[in-house]
């Protein structure tokens, strides 16, 4: 396994990954980490009979969800991957898109078991992180270093594979595109995310409005964020 690919040069959105990976027609799929449920929509409405179940700790981010009322077939919780409330073997297929590194650390290697346990035989876990380097990255650590936490997730992962609580099916890397149309677009996204509170003081909050306007074009801002995709089966 490898927590980085130096030269990656496929770009693309996350869909046409997991798509291309995974057939998830008449699957029951958890998300764990679901967000803003953007991902979650995606995968519950482009296909067929597809079971979708999505997590999130954030409160805010979860009252969201139970007010939406046009996804029939997902089911929206609030829990952690590191207890997730279903018995065992009661899923296809377990996603998590940039989260892992947002469990805390000691109970990262506790999540994993609960992916293993949650998953069917044959079931595979899709781990998604954004990997410690690029534009973007450089931009986001300047108020909120995730270089830490996105080791202790890759870690977490390789210590299921080695230990063989799970198979590791395929690794893969790409460039996901991220646009933002102004500052304020940005701000909105990620200064002020619910699922971190971030404290900014005025000189640390111009430093970061200076930088990320260094990427302003007239159409916006694009960045390209490196992504590794760990692919992990249930071979029990």
């Amino acid at each position: 396994m490898k927590l980085i690919e130096p030269v990656v040069t496929r770009t693309c959105p996350e869909m046409e990954v997991y798509n291309q990976l995974l057939e998830l027609d008449g699957k029951a799929i958890l998300e764990l980490g679901c967000g803003r449920a953007e991902i979650t929509r995606a995968i519950a409405t482009d296909g067929i009979n597809r079971r979708v179940t999505a997590l999130e700790v954030d409160e805010i981010q979860h009252r969201n969800h139970l007010a939406i009322d046009d996804l029939p077939n997902v089911e929206f919780i609030m829990a952690g991957a590191e207890d997730i409330p279903f018995a065992d073997n009661s899923f296809d297929v377990v996603f998590m898109f940039k989260s892992l590194h947002h469990v805390p650390l000691e109970l990262m290697d506790r999540a994993l078991q609960e992916i293993h346990r949650v998953l069917r035989p044959g079931g595979h876990a899709y781990i998604s992180e954004p990997v410690f380097a690029g534009d973007f990255n450089d931009l986001l650590k300047l108020f909120h270093n995730e270089e830490k936490v996105r080791q202790a997730a890759f870690n977490a992962v390789k210590h299921a594979v080695d230990s063989g609580l799970l198979a590791l099916a395929s690794e893969t890397f790409f460039l996901s595109p991220m646009y933002f149309e102004n500052f304020a677009d940005f701000e909105n996204k990620i200064l002020k995310a619910t699922h971190t509170h971030h404290k900014l003081s005025n000189e640390l909050y111009e430093q970061v409005k200076q930088k990320f306007e260094s990427h302003m074009a007239p159409d916006g801002a694009n960045f390209l964020m490196p992504i590794r995709i760990d692919l992990l089966k249930n071979e029990a």
